[in-house]
């Protein structure tokens, strides 16, 4: 996973991409493409509960969990001005899948949408990027996003290596939470909501938690919210291109969550654009609230 994101992200600036776009774009779908790999797997197996449910879970965990642990780590203050438009980009996103999940399902021409705005929002990334930011936020990127010194073949082995690891880890990780779920009677959509999520999420994880200790705050928002857009767009678009997607099973709590988590989050960074440990604290909580909320009764 670490070498598919560092051989991208090389390749990425090497090609002369501008950090900030790197840090918003190629590293949050490098640290996403876990969620792809399975999502795309769990539709193919007819599992279409799991796919749903581990981009729906993820992107719970991505801000309640992950940036709600970053915080707690160190207080997280908002400079970049692209971010502050990327959190209204991802609630609308997620609204519009939710729009697009009334019927119960995602079918192959959804999934055409929501991959044809996968394409576009890179391209309105790198736009913005060529407004004026500040040279704090500038130095912010660059520094933790340099070129690599090293031959581009190697970054084209990481990134081979990469995927081809993505691809067995993903299988190990989908073919345990279905024995899971058979031998625990536990629905699918749970354990996409849940195990498989939090599982997937792990590269934003470590990527946002490194960035606060590193006092590197919008990389970790960046990544967390990139990923979050990625995750509908990208892995839904993909995966019901391929296999349409069933949202039977999922509940309005989940949609409500996943939509709610984001329109706190623009709340909480609205008014001092910081997000403090006692905010983070209190996503943590959400979140322990939610999963709970599944464990059946």
């Amino acid at each position: 996973m670490e070498g598919l994101v560092r051989g991208s992200a090389s390749v990425a600036l090497r090609l002369g991409i501008a950090p900030l776009v790197v840090g918003l774009t190629i590293v949050a779908f490098g640290t996403g493409s876990p969620e792809l790999v399975v999502s795309i797997q769990a539709a193919l197996s007819k599992s279409s509960g799991i796919a749903l449910g581990n981009v729906i879970g993820s992107n719970i965990s991505n801000i309640a969990l992950i940036l709600g642990m970053a915080a707690i780590v160190r207080p997280m203050a908002v400079r970049v001005g692209i971010i502050k438009r990327e959190i209204p980009i991802m609630i609308a996103v997620t609204a519009f899948l939710w729009l697009l999940l009334y019927d119960g399902n995602l079918s192959r021409f959804d999934g055409i949408i929501l991959t044809i705005g996968s394409i576009i929002y890179p391209i309105f990334a790198y736009r913005t990027s060529k407004q004026k930011e500040t040279k704090e936020v500038e130095e912010e990127f660059e520094e933790a996003f340099e070129p690599s010194k090293k031959s581009v073949w190697l970054d084209i082995v990481y990134i081979v290596a990469g995927l081809v690891l993505l691809v067995i880890g993903a299988n190990v990780l989908l073919s345990g939470a279905i024995t899971i779920a058979k031998q625990f009677g536990i629905s699918e959509v749970v354990i996409g909501l849940t195990i498989i999520a939090i599982g997937t999420s792990l590269p934003e994880l470590a990527t946002s938690v490194v960035a606060a200790l590193k006092n590197e705050s919008d990389i970790a928002f960046g990544n967390a919210i990139g990923s979050n857009v990625f995750n509908i767009l990208g892995v839904l678009g993909l995966t019901a291109m391929i296999q349409p997607i069933s949202a039977a099973e999922i509940r309005p709590l989940d949609m409500s969550v996943m939509l709610g988590s984001g329109v706190l989050l623009w709340f909480l960074l609205g008014r001092r654009f910081i997000l403090d440990r006692f905010e983070g604290f209190l996503l943590l909580i959400g979140y322990a609230i939610y999963i709970y909320t599944l464990i059946p009764q």
